[in-house]
């Protein structure tokens, strides 16, 4: 087993107060994500032999017996999934992930949104109420609530929803005439009742994605609830603070909400507006999703909880202690790595956990 010290990510977007509260720090600026993993853009840390490395050179130097030679087999020479706290203050990209095959396909005909061939479902567990868009509204719907705005200009995007063309409506957002993108975001804004509308448009002020909330369904997460998004899933998290698990991939496709560069074509082909997220609800202490590189478990050990060995674990506590193998506490914030050379652990304590995992 290892102690694992753990990048934090200061994007603009994350919140000041979260993960330091957790880590028993004051934040001198935005933290949005600590990164408990195996990636190469910001692998945890850990010592081995009294020498400090980082896991993925850990793992580089032994897959088999850090992986288990089954998991080399399925995923590759590589930890599958990446766990995060994510503590989000602003809304983020609007953005979407590939399949398995569109990831794969992408990478190797060297396409610049593809920066590996993985694809990147991902989980979100709340920590605390947490807000997301994601998935598409019924395009009748979508386009009703357009149509109570009363704007001349919408009536493209009405008609695209009215006749069923979800992904028509999309493109015609996303292709907006630079020049009038302003007067219909403060048309919009004038004309929609809704907080989430003007807040948007207050951070970009020249995105027609502000109307994102009235094309996209609203999901509202208590502290323990969890949303799986798999690959075509446009998605946007709004607010909150949670525990994040993914494919470890770097693969997004964004459609607004965000300065970076969008490549509609790319957009359109790999988003599915049939597709919608789904409720993880947790059976037995675990959150089993379709994605094979991850589940995640979350419990208090209590007087004993045993995780079976043979696998590589990431662990972190998140409330309370935790003892392990009746000598190693964890604390908030606290994390653990075990390799596939580890037998059971023995848990006890009244802290909470999150346990990062491959799927069996």
């Amino acid at each position: 087993m290892d102690l694992l010290t753990n990048p934090i990510k200061d994007y603009a977007w994350g919140s000041r107060t979260a993960i330091a509260a957790l880590t028993g720090r004051t934040a001198a600026g935005p933290e949005a994500e600590m990164w408990l993993g195996a990636h190469p853009s910001g692998p945890s840390r850990l010592a081995r032999a009294g020498v400090q490395t980082t896991l993925d050179a850990v793992i580089a130097a032994d897959p088999a017996g850090e992986l288990g030679a089954g998991l080399v087999e399925r995923f590759g020479e590589r930890l599958p999934y990446l766990m995060k706290l994510i503590a989000v203050d602003q809304p983020l990209s609007m953005q979407v992930h590939p399949s398995v095959e569109q990831a794969a396909e992408g990478f190797i005909r060297g396409d610049r949104n593809y920066s590996d061939p993985w694809p990147k479902p991902e989980m979100i567990c709340a920590l605390t109420p947490f807000a997301a868009l994601a998935g598409f509204r019924p395009p009748g719907e979508s386009a009703a609530l357009l149509t109570a705005l009363d704007l001349p200009a919408l009536a493209p995007v009405i008609d695209r929803l009215a006749a069923g063309d979800v992904l028509g409506a999309l493109r015609t957002l996303v292709t907006w005439p630079a020049d009038a993108r302003a007067a219909l975001v403060q048309d919009v804004v004038r004309a929609c009742e809704l907080d989430l509308v003007a807040e948007l448009a207050a951070l970009y002020p020249s995105d027609p994605a502000v109307l994102a909330p009235l094309l996209m369904r609203r999901h509202d997460l208590a502290p323990g609830q969890a949303l799986y998004l798999g690959a075509g899933v446009l998605h946007c998290y709004l607010k909150g603070f949670g525990v994040e698990i993914m494919g470890s991939s770097d693969n997004v496709l964004r459609a607004g909400l965000t300065p970076k560069p969008i490549d509609v074509e790319e957009l359109l082909r790999i988003t599915d507006p049939a597709t919608q997220p789904a409720e993880i609800i947790p059976v037995n202490d675990v959150y089993l999703t379709p994605a094979p590189e991850f589940q995640l478990r979350r419990f208090t050990p209590g007087d004993g909880y045993r995780l079976p060995g043979a696998i590589p674990r990431i662990l972190i506590c998140v409330e309370g202690t935790v003892t392990i193998a009746d000598d190693l506490k964890l604390h908030p914030a606290d994390a653990l790595y075990a390799s596939a050379t580890e037998g059971p652990l023995d848990l006890t304590g009244q802290g909470t956990v999150f346990c990062a995992e491959p799927r069996a």
